[in-house]
């Protein structure tokens, strides 16, 4: 690792200027950082980070929902720099040896050993790239007025407009008339039940089923292209569905001939325990999207993997040919980046890590439940897990805007070291897979005081 740069006050400062004049951050209003300065990192090692000023966090998001091998891997470092030395990207209409060996990795790993990938930049993308492969594989095989795609409500697939109009996140910016053929069915949700009583898992799922096959049927199974879901929709509050809901979306889309596209650009490569989510529930979809811990966010890589079912309706000739390019798809430098991230996820056993120290989270997350605000805990599924901070227990009634949590939950975290961007009325985790026992209680301790805190402070 290289040494810590040491940057002076006036430096510091400098930079803030740089930032608050010309700098557009992701997903942030300016005005929320600018007086205070914004948060610059320029070290990282496993789970932790070090910030410009020299203070040390525990990242408890894993970055974005990507950092899964960690920070600080030299290996990976090495591997970029090797490939940027010698093939930073090749002519048009050709590889590199590390795409393609990726693919096949990629491929080991995945349920059908037989499926073919798409490489591209990005999580939005691959939901792009998805959605329109799906169309056109209907087209292809005598499916001609298949157009629509169905999606869960408040779910998240990506920033781009097609992505955005899939789901629709609460938080996602309006933008006039959605993508054309959008429909959309309830999302899973135990602690909220889209039906009344207190049903169980399963009986949630029976009903979300045939729900679905409701909307099929209302929307002509002749023009539905597709159906897409998160294996845990973490936007919408990372809720675990058992398997009988998984079975039951993969029997009911078969049935109808419509494409089941699993977006596991947050759960895929170890996230949930597995190699990707739909593992976990013995599902195996036609289409999968994938990014974030394909590299673990040292490079930017997505992937778009189909079965094999799907991508020989793509042999042929002219009209076979899925005439879809992105320029910095499969860019050699971040395949290369990903081979050497999951040859270290392989070699420490990162999956089977995140499977053991899951289950000790959320045994750890259950002690939460006898406070006052805390009103439900969820997990249990890999290293993914939050915490729902509610107003009132008995009603589930949710603290307002005006209560400002997505204010109040970050400060207490990072005054007790721990970074969470998502924290509000829930508290996300996301952490790293080789986070230790030790590092959990960290988390755990530090989520603790910050509710006791916050109880004092209401």
């Amino acid at each position: 690792m290289t040494e810590k740069r040491k940057y002076t006050g006036e430096e510091i400062e400098e930079l803030n200027s740089m930032a608050s004049n010309h700098l557009f951050m992701h997903a942030m209003q300016t005005n929320d950082w600018v007086k205070d300065g914004l948060s610059m990192y320029q070290e990282g090692e496993g789970c932790w980070v070090t910030d410009i000023q020299g203070n040390k966090y525990l990242d408890m998001m894993g970055g974005l929902w990507y950092k899964s091998s960690g920070y600080g891997q030299q290996e990976i470092a090495d591997a970029v720099y090797k490939q940027i030395s010698t093939m930073s990207s090749p002519p048009a209409y050709s590889t590199t040896p590390s795409t393609v060996k990726l693919s096949a990795e990629v491929a080991k790993l995945y349920q059908d050993k037989n499926c073919r990938i798409f490489f591209t930049s990005g999580g939005s993308e691959s939901v792009e790239t998805a959605v329109k492969m799906a169309k056109k594989y209907q087209h292809l095989t005598g499916k001609q007025k298949a157009f629509k795609v169905i999606s869960r409500r408040f779910s998240y697939h990506g920033s781009t407009s097609m992505a955005v109009s899939l789901g629709r996140a609460s938080y996602s910016d309006p933008m006039g008339p959605e993508m054309i053929g959008t429909v959309y069915v309830p999302n899973y949700d135990a602690y909220r039940p889209p039906i009344p009583g207190n049903p169980s898992p399963d009986e949630i799922s029976e009903w979300l089923v045939k729900e679905l096959e409701t909307t099929i049927i209302h929307n002509d199974p002749e023009t539905i292209a597709a159906f897409i879901a998160e294996p845990v929709s973490t936007s919408a509050g990372i809720h675990i569905a058992p398997d009988s809901y998984w079975q039951g979306i993969r029997e009911i889309t078969e049935k109808y001939g419509i494409l089941m596209i699993a977006d596991e650009v947050i759960t895929g490569y170890g996230r949930l325990g597995e190699w990707f989510g739909t593992m976990v529930w013995d599902v195996t979809p036609d289409l999968t999207t994938t990014a974030k811990a394909l590299t673990s966010g040292y490079a930017p890589l997505g992937a778009v993997i189909a079965t094999e079912k799907v991508a020989n309706a793509f042999l042929g000739g002219k009209k076979e040919t899925f005439s879809h390019l992105i320029t910095f798809g499969g860019h050699p430098v971040s395949t290369a980046a990903g081979l050497a991230n999951l040859k270290i996820m392989k070699e420490q056993k990162m999956v089977e890590n995140a499977k053991e120290m899951g289950s000790y989270l959320f045994d750890r997350l259950q002690e939460l439940k006898k406070y006052k605000y805390v009103g439900d805990v969820r997990g249990g599924k890999g290293l993914l897990a939050t915490v729902e901070i509610v107003k009132n227990k008995d009603t589930k009634e949710k603290f307002s805007d005006d209560d400002n949590l997505y204010g109040i939950m970050p400060k207490l975290l990072k005054d007790r070291g721990l970074l969470s961007y998502r924290a509000g009325d829930q508290i996300s985790m996301c952490p790293p897979l080789n986070i230790s026992k030790e590092e959990i209680d960290i988390i755990f301790n530090g989520i603790e005081s910050t509710i006791i805190d916050f109880e004092k402070k209401i």
